[in-house]
C-alpha cells in the first residue's frame, strides 16, 4: 500500500523547533514505510505570507537533510482551481454571505463566547442575513466573506456519523459542529486552509497526514468538506506538541528558536533532531 505524506507550512514567518519536529517525523515515517515525502507551500493568506518566507522554507528544510519531490504545488498559483470548487459548494447550496466585519465578529466572540470559536475563523451561530438585506448590501458594495453552513452541509451529508482515523487516538467521530461555520473566501484570502488543503490531499494522493495536535480540530470540519466533495479521508497522526523549557508551544514570533538563528548560531542538524527527540 502507498505512502504519501506531506509537510504544509504557510510562509507567514520563519519555521522554528515545532516546524522542524514536524516536518522532521512526516520525512522519517515516509522514509521508513518506503513512500513518498511531499513538500506543499500554504500561501493563501495574501496579507501575510511572504516569498523570502518561502525560500526560507526551502533552505531550513535542504539544511535539516529533508528531500522533496518537485515541483513545489504553491497554493497561491492555484486559486483559480479553488473558485471552481468554491462554485461548486455555492451550488450545493451549502454556502451563505457573511457580512460580518473582523472588528464585528471580535466585539461578538467577547460579548458571546459561547456563540463564536476563535472569535472570527468559525461562528457557531448562523450570521445569514434576509434575502432582502443580502440584496441591498451588495448593491452597497459591502465586503462579506463566504462561510460553509454546517446545518447545510449536514442536510446534505444526511444522517450516517463520519469518523477519521488518528494513529494514536484510534477512531474519532466527527463532530461536524466543532468548528462552527468556518470561512470558506473572502476578499483578503481567496480560499480558505480548509477548502486548499482538503482539496490539495485528494490531489496529490496523500494518505497519511502527520501534523500537531492543534489542528485536530481542524480535522473534523475538513473531513465534512471531504464528504461534501466526495475525497478520501487520509489517516491522521496528530502528535504531541514541542514547548519550550517554560512549558509553551513555539511561535514563529520567537526569533530565538528559529531555524535560521539556530543555524547562525552554528548549531546542527544532528542537534536539531536532538533537540526534538528524534534520535
Amino acid at each position: 500500500m502507498n505512502f504519501i505524506t506531506r509537510f504544509a507550512p504557510s510562509p507567514t514567518g520563519e519555521l522554528h523547533l515545532g516546524h522542524a519536529y514536524s516536518a522532521l517525523m512526516a520525512y522519517e515515517s515516509a522514509k521508513r514505510h518506503n513512500g513518498r515525502f511531499i513538500l506543499r507551500i500554504e500561501d493563501t493568506d495574501m496579507g501575510r505570507c511572504r516569498p523570502e518566507f518561502t525560500q526560507g522554507i526551502y533552505e531550513d528544510l535542504a539544511w535539516l537533510g529533508i528531500e522533496w519531490e518537485k515541483p513545489v504545488r504553491i497554493q497561491s498559483q492555484h486559486f483559480d482551481e479553488y473558485q471552481s470548487i468554491i462554485d461548486r459548494l455555492a451550488k450545493m447550496g451549502v454556502l451563505y454571505r457573511c457580512f460580518k466585519t473582523r472588528k464585528e465578529m471580535e466585539e461578538a466572540a467577547l460579548s458571546a463566547p459561547h456563540g463564536f470559536r476563535d472569535g472570527i475563523d468559525g461562528i457557531k451561530i448562523e450570521t445569514r442575513v434576509s434575502k432582502a438585506e443580502e440584496e441591498m448590501r451588495l448593491l452597497r458594495g459591502d465586503e462579506f466573506a463566504l462561510r460553509l453552513s454546517c446545518k447545510a452541509a449536514l442536510e446534505l451529508i444526511g444522517d450516517e456519523p463520519l469518523f477519521f482515523e488518528d494513529e494514536s487516538k484510534g477512531k474519532i467521530l466527527v463532530d461536524p459542529f466543532s468548528n462552527g461555520d468556518i470561512i470558506i473566501a473572502r476578499k483578503d484570502s481567496k480560499a480558505s486552509y480548509h477548502l486548499c488543503a482538503v482539496n490539495d490531499d485528494a490531489l496529490q494522493g496523500i494518505t497519511n497526514i502527520i501534523r500537531g495536535e492543534d489542528l485536530l480540530i481542524a480535522t473534523h470540519i475538513q473531513v465534512v468538506l471531504q464528504k461534501l466533495l466526495g475525497l478520501p479521508t487520509p489517516k491522521y497522526h496528530h502528535h504531541k506538541l514541542l514547548l519550550d523549557e517554560n512549558g509553551k508551544r513555539f511561535a514563529k514570533r520567537d526569533k530565538a528558536v528559529t531555524l535560521k538563528s539556530l543555524r547562525e548560531n552554528r548549531k546542527t542538524p544532528a542537534e536539531i533532531r536532538k533537540i526534538v527527540r528524534l534520535t
